[in-house]
Formats: structure tokens, C-alpha cells, sequence
């Protein structure tokens, strides 16, 4: 008996989320070619795998069983890469790394220079996702690496699947109109009465400068609440409101905004997560290496 470890994956990611809708678009599949790949495998199994229950679809005993068997394989498989490509007299790895729109624009293009010019053979792909998703689709297998932020009042939780290295630390800005910025620096106070543009309190962002708020005496009055940081500049440009921004988000910055160093301790930092092995893969260590030596330079 024979089974495609590209069905196993699927198997596996059914366990995962519950229902065939989640593991399709965990993997950013139909649903219909994932429910066919399913009916397939229980075709070769020669045995029923699953049962539905309401909108569930759960694992039969015989189910549970080659799932478990799968993660193992898919396992394996992993190490397998990572002990060929150490066996490799060159380093050469094609990786997916999740990363945000700030980290994307204002650090990812100087270090895979720096990547393509010391390390030819390894290619990094990008999959832009929200800074809450990443380290999630790294330990669920989307993702071999991605970019994580830790803000100074609030860290994200640890996942001993995962292992995390730091390669950079941010200092955080004032954002105003043009014309609203004449100090050499401001503490959160200072801003307690003026309108707000900030990301929800469920997203890292804003509930990290919720708090720093709240630690600073006062309750943020946000007029605008909006997801994306090149909006909400573009809004405090228009002279809607202020907000925070770090160091890799000035590269986002539009016209007719002036930048106010924060005063407060507050800062974040940025860590890249990839899965916890035995054997690391010499492909991701040499990206982090990369990716911390650009940081440097660019001040971080």
C-alpha cells in the first residue's frame, strides 16, 4: 500500500483544523480538490478514514491512526531535506518565509541582496500574511520561516515548536500632519487629547499601543480604526489623526508627515521563527545570519 505524502499533508491538516473548508484554506487549496484528494485517499487505504458530523468532517479510528503515521512520515521527510542539504558542498534550498508589508518594504530587500550576492543558491519567496498568522503557518508547515514582532509591553506567546532568534530592535515615532511635529521627541502623554488612528485591539499593533497608553495614564480616543499602517499614514498625512510607526515602517511614509521620536521606553523588536529541529537547516541559519547583518546596517 502506497499513499502520496501530498495526502497525508492534507490528512494531516484535517486533524488540524476540524473542517475540509479550514485545511483548503490553510493551504490555499479548493475545497472541492481537497475533498477529492481525501476521497482518494480513502480509496487506497481500502478502509473508511472519515465520518461526517455536521459540518465536521472527523477521523475514524482507522483515520486517527494513519494521521498519526503521517505526522511521522511528513517528519521524516523534513529531516530528510535537511540532512540532504547538509550533505550539499554548496548551500542550495528554494524557502517560503512569511513576512508584513513594513518588514517587507523596509528590510527584505536589502538583506536577500546581501542573500543573492554571498548565498546564490538559496532563493527565499515571500507570502505576505498579518504579523498574528506567521509564526502559525510556520509550525503548521506553510511556511519555512517568517518574520515575528514583540512589542516591549507585550510579547507573543512561546511555541516550543518553534524557535525564535532575534535580528532586530525598532525604536517607535510619533506620526503627525505636517507642521504638528516641532519637539525633539514626545512621551505618549503629550498626545492624550488628540485623535487616533490605530489597527483593532485584537491585532499585535494595536493592542500593544493600547496599553503603552494605558500605562501612560490615558484611554487612546481612536476616530479611525484601520488594519493596514500605510493607511493610517496616509490618514495622518490628510490630518485625520496621529499614530505610532516604527523604524522599518518610515519606509512606508507619505508626503506631508513629520516624525517625532517617542520618548517613552516602548520599542519592539523583530525575531525570525522557523520550526525547532535537531539538525537546523544550514539554508534558514545563513538567511538569519543574512538578515541580521542587513539590519545592522540599516541601523536596527
Amino acid at each position: 500500500m502506497e499513499f502520496s505524502l501530498h495526502r497525508l499533508k492534507l490528512l494531516r491538516e484535517l486533524r488540524r483544523r476540524g473542517t475540509v473548508t479550514a485545511a483548503a484554506a490553510s493551504l490555499n487549496y479548493t475545497v472541492s480538490a481537497v475533498s477529492q484528494q481525501l476521497a482518494q485517499l480513502e480509496r487506497e487505504s481500502g478502509t473508511r478514514l472519515f465520518e461526517r458530523q455536521g459540518r465536521r468532517m472527523l477521523l475514524t479510528e482507522a483515520g486517527s491512526v494513519l494521521a498519526d503515521h503521517a505526522e511521522e512520515i511528513l517528519a521524516s521527510v523534513e529531516r530528510a531535506g535537511v540532512a540532504m542539504e547538509a550533505a550539499r558542498s554548496g548551500v542550495s534550498a528554494r524557502l517560503t518565509a512569511g513576512v508584513w508589508a513594513s518588514v517587507a518594504a523596509g528590510l527584505l530587500p536589502a538583506a536577500l541582496a546581501r542573500l543573492a550576492e554571498e548565498h546564490p543558491g538559496i532563493e527565499v519567496r515571500t507570502k505576505e500574511l498579518a504579523p498574528e498568522e506567521t509564526a502559525g503557518a510556520v509550525r503548521d508547515g506553510m511556511l519555512d520561516f517568517s518574520f515575528v514582532i514583540d512589542y516591549s509591553n507585550h510579547v507573543m506567546r512561546s511555541d516550543p515548536l518553534l524557535e525564535r532568534e532575534l535580528v532586530a530592535r525598532e525604536r517607535m515615532y510619533v506620526a503627525l500632519a505636517s507642521g504638528g511635529g516641532d519637539a525633539d521627541s514626545l512621551t505618549l502623554d503629550r498626545l492624550a487629547e488628540r485623535p487616533w488612528i490605530l489597527s483593532g485591539p485584537r491585532s499585535h499593533f494595536g493592542k500593544a499601543v493600547r496599553r503603552a497608553c494605558q500605562e501612560s495614564g490615558f484611554e487612546p480616543r481612536i476616530v479611525h480604526e484601520v488594519g493596514e499602517q500605510a493607511t493610517a499614514l496616509a490618514m495622518v498625512a490628510a490630518g485625520l489623526g496621529v499614530t505610532l510607526v516604527s523604524d522599518l515602517g518610515l519606509s512606508l511614509l507619505p508626503d506631508r508627515i513629520d516624525i517625532v521620536p517617542l520618548a517613552d521606553p516602548f520599542h519592539r523588536t523583530v525575531s525570525v521563527a522557523h520550526r525547532a529541529t535537531a539538525t537546523p537547516r544550514e539554508s534558514v541559519r545563513l538567511v538569519i545570519d543574512t538578515v541580521r547583518e542587513a539590519a545592522a546596517e540599516l541601523g536596527l
